[in-house]
């Protein structure tokens, strides 16, 4: 998984051994015609015309109550601690952290599932927490979830034509026809074949079906795509096949994808950007390349040192003490002070703030001081 984001062709890996034999081109008609063509050849090129801004997060925060029985009092549990990001289209903006770090929950107010206890979230420039009237609809149609387990979110009694017209049968006045010309477009785009319409999702691999949810959630020509997890499930050389086809799809559609993922080799396949979250806090923010060569934060170096190969320079592991922390007692201070291997009583004390450096967001005291096991930015 070398290639980098939007360079790849989805035809370019090879089908593994489970994974029966896929064909139909991504290059096929669109699906989205509506879509400038202009925007496409801005994001496949990455220059020649401005970027926007498809999503803006501000400070986002989402606090649980959390009832401890009759004699205890509620809780707060603060999955998501203050995210903020821009994310432009064309663009993919990887979240990455431990199991329990936020993510998921960061993934769900951005599709607009749960809504932030604080903070603001633009959708194109509009109000998505708090939408004028009339547009809580359009704002849910141009954002779409790809999620973990495509045969979880498949409907198993219904053929594959019935799964991909159902958003346009919702949402749209299209006839019975345009719908399953659609539909069968669809397919072609995602590289599978007119006739697997007629088919259900227990009939399909793994891959295939992944393939079949992400075309669903295009059927409304979304702008962006919330993907949690959405190839750990796979097999390593099918994973490649729907990244590539990911990749190619937001080359030619100005896409803009969060992308939630643990696994670092993937997230440096199709990344731009990269954030990384503990205990619903950004420990560090930015480009993929200088992330990844030279990581400022402790905990990112933690990370890149568990997975052999994907950063530069990383040589030796480095390993935390103790256990994740959990959301309803986190340390005080810094949120990794608890763990950290270079942490002091100031660590504990004080909780950083958020400092640019080389491009980055880093919320830690001693950040660009710390050894960093990577090659110079």
């Amino acid at each position: 998984m070398s290639a980098a984001p939007g360079r790849s062709q989805a035809s370019s890996a090879p089908s593994g051994g489970s994974e029966p034999h896929e064909v139909g081109s991504v290059g096929a008609k669109s699906a989205a015609p509506d879509r400038p063509k202009q925007a496409r050849t801005a994001a496949r090129q990455g220059e020649g015309a401005p970027v926007s801004a498809v999503l803006q997060a501000d400070n986002l925060r989402k606090v649980y109550t959390i009832r401890r029985g009759l004699f205890r009092g509620a809780a707060q549990l603060q999955a998501v601690g203050g995210v903020s990001f821009t994310l432009e289209a064309g663009k993919t903006l990887a979240i990455v952290g431990e199991s329990g770090c936020g993510k998921s929950t960061l993934a769900r107010m951005v599709a607009l599932i749960e809504k932030p206890t604080e903070g603001t979230l633009r959708l194109d420039g509009t109000d998505a927490v708090n939408p004028p009237a009339g547009e809580s609809r359009r704002l849910r149609q141009a954002v779409q979830m790809v999620f973990q387990n495509p045969f979880g979110s498949l409907n198993p009694r219904k053929k594959i034509s019935a799964v991909l017209e159902a958003p346009l049968e919702i949402s749209t006045s299209l006839g019975r026809g345009e719908r399953a010309q659609r539909a069968r477009e669809m397919l072609a785009q995602v590289g599978l074949r007119p006739e697997h319409a007629n088919r259900y999702p227990h009939m399909f691999s793994g891959g295939q079906r992944q393939r079949i949810a992400i075309g669903r959630a295009l059927m409304l020509n979304p702008r962006l795509l919330v993907a949690d997890e959405p190839v750990s499930a796979l097999d390593v050389s099918i994973q490649a096949q729907v990244l590539n086809l990911l990749a190619d799809l937001q080359a030619r559609l100005g896409l803009a994808y969060l992308f939630i993922s643990h696994d670092l080799a993937v997230v440096r396949h199709i990344a731009h950007d990269v954030l990384v979250m503990y205990l619903g806090h950004v420990m560090e923010q930015g480009p993929r390349d200088k992330l990844f060569a030279r990581p400022l934060h402790p905990y990112t170096q933690a990370l890149l040192a568990s997975t052999p190969g994907v950063g530069a320079g990383i040589t030796q592991r480095i390993v935390l003490a103790g256990e994740l922390p959990s959301p309803l007692n986190p340390p005080s201070g810094c949120v990794f002070s608890s763990r950290c291997p270079h942490a002091v009583e100031r660590c504990s004390a004080e909780r950083p703030l958020p400092r640019v450096m080389d491009e980055r967001r880093v919320a830690c005291h001693f950040a660009g001081e710390l050894p960093t096991q990577g090659s110079p930015g």
